[in-house]
């Protein structure tokens, strides 16, 4: 099986930030992004979602080297200082490549 070099780009973050963040990712080149509901919890406590101000959401972003570090650096200095928000990039092969 060939796979080819992508990046996937992880924000999680707090819904309300989705439209604004859909926007952006979009306008900085990426093709496409998948949003989940999530909750948990780490040093700042437990974000369960009992209520609307209380929810997450898990942002994916597959996309090629310059623009998932357009996206990290724009989520880190827009929205990272002022929002829990938590950004990580991987290293991922992908299938049909031409989608990303």
């Amino acid at each position: 099986m060939q796979t080819h070099a992508r990046k996937l780009v992880v924000i999680i973050t707090e819904s309300a930030l989705e439209s604004m963040l859909v926007k952006d990712i979009l306008t900085l080149g990426a093709h496409g992004y998948t949003i989940c509901d999530v909750r948990g919890g780490g040093r700042h406590g437990a974000r369960e979602a009992a209520w609307e101000a209380d929810r997450n959401i898990r942002v994916e972003v597959i996309c090629d080297d310059p623009t998932a570090s357009a996206i990290a650096e724009h989520v880190r200095s827009k929205y990272a200082l002022n929002y829990a928000t938590t950004v990580f990039v991987a290293d991922i092969g992908v299938l049909r490549p031409e989608k990303f």
